[in-house]
């Protein structure tokens, strides 16, 4: 019997996929089937050829994320042994020639608030008058809503305006239209791995065993219909259109090296939200507007970790699944540069930015959005994520009046 032909793939450490990464994704080819794989370098590799094993051979990470932690770990470290030697040919695919899908089929979805700059710069466009910006819920806990699992889309995918209900601060009545005021959230999404039973909270301390792994996130927002609808029960149509995720999930494994301290959290939290050392990751989001990058925000300035948010999240034992989805909500910064919505980037439209030469505030047809990210490796390293994009397209129903 003839061996199969293998190759041997150099890949410099020092690239953003190099063997500190291994980021799990879901990829097809021209006609065949979705199947896991890992990304290294400029290639897609197949898990299921690489490792033999058939958890990776099916359309989701979700099978595989379900065996836990251990097994995470046992497969990382088979990955990476595996590519550093002779492997088969047949699994390997250039990343120019597949078509990435969504990685995993989304449980559920519940989106936070966890920076302490974008709720407060949120809270002074909103409440001028008030001297205190945040609630007074904010540094007592992770402040959350629950969103829409269906309409967690890959990125690539086009984003189509929404239409709603809207009001003016001027206006005698609500309208009905697609939204005026089309926004964007940079984010970072944590993909829960294995769950908790009902009436079985995540204590913080344990979080970790639970996330497998992060993704870019654009949580898109329609500022006028949300402004009309969140009293009192908070965002809905608003938010639940559409929020796009990179297809390649970076395993909190690979994130060692970039975990920091949060900053200092005043009043003390109540014990369910207390860590020996709490933990934030130090991970640079970049927002790119039609090719031009218009905000730098760090994720190492997040108020709340997300081991807390995830324990918050369970505490009143709710159940969580395999694939269920939480995102930190806006990422941003003390300085402005550093802001992750353009409703908080543009102070509410009275400050618009220059992109490609124009003055501009919301969203537009045809705008397309890019978020990326990288963090620290070992060695002085760097971890990429990969890109989340958007391309804004025309609403396709709803007329104004």
């Amino acid at each position: 019997m003839t061996a199969s032909p293998t190759v041997r793939l150099d890949v410099p450490q020092d690239d953003l996929f190099g063997i500190h990464n291994l980021p799990y994704g879901v990829y097809s080819l021209p006609g065949r089937a979705p199947r896991v794989g890992t990304r290294y370098g400029g290639h897609v590799v197949d898990l299921a050829t690489l490792l033999g094993d058939e958890v990776f051979a099916g359309p989701s990470l979700n099978p595989f994320m379900a065996q836990g932690h251990d097994r995470w770990v046992q497969a990382r470290s088979a990955i990476a042994g595996a590519l550093r030697g002779e492997i088969p040919r047949e699994a390997v695919h250039s990343a120019a020639e597949v078509t990435l899908h969504l990685p995993f089929d989304v449980a559920d979805y519940v989106d936070f608030y966890a920076s302490e700059h974008h709720a407060a710069n949120l809270g002074r466009l909103f409440r001028p008058d008030n001297p205190e910006p945040l609630m007074p819920n904010w540094k007592h806990l992770p402040v959350g809503y629950h969103g829409r699992a269906a309409s967690v889309v890959v990125s690539g995918t086009d984003i189509i305006r929404p239409a709603g209900q809207r009001k003016g601060p001027t206006d005698p009545a609500p309208v009905f239209g697609p939204s005026t005021r089309l926004d964007i959230e940079a984010e970072l999404g944590f993909v829960v791995g294995t769950g908790n039973a009902l009436g079985e909270p995540v204590a913080a301390g344990q979080a970790e065993r639970h996330l497998f792994g992060v993704v870019l996130f654009n949580d898109w927002s329609a500022r006028d219909i949300q402004a009309w609808e969140y009293v009192p029960l908070g965002p809905n149509l608003g938010k639940s259109f559409a929020s796009t995720v990179s297809p390649w999930v970076v395993p909190l494994l690979a994130l060692t090296e970039a975990r920091v301290p949060t900053p200092v959290q005043v009043p003390e939290v109540l014990p369910y939200l207390a860590l020996d050392a709490p933990w934030g990751l130090d991970i640079d989001l970049e927002v790119e507007w039609n090719g031009e990058v218009v905000s730098r925000p760090p994720y190492s300035a997040m108020y709340w970790s997300p081991a807390q948010m995830l324990a918050h999240l369970t505490v009143n034992g709710a159940p969580t699944r395999t694939g269920d989805l939480f995102a930190s909500g806006t990422v941003s910064g003390p300085d402005k540069e550093q802001r992750g919505a353009f409703i908080e980037l543009t102070w509410g439209g009275a400050q618009p930015v220059t992109v490609a030469g124009r003055q501009r505030t919301f969203l537009e047809d045809g705008d397309e959005v890019v978020l990326r990210a990288t963090a620290p490796g070992p060695g002085g390293t760097r971890i990429g994520f990969g890109e989340a994009r958007g391309r804004v397209v025309p609403a396709r129903h709803g007329r104004e009046g």
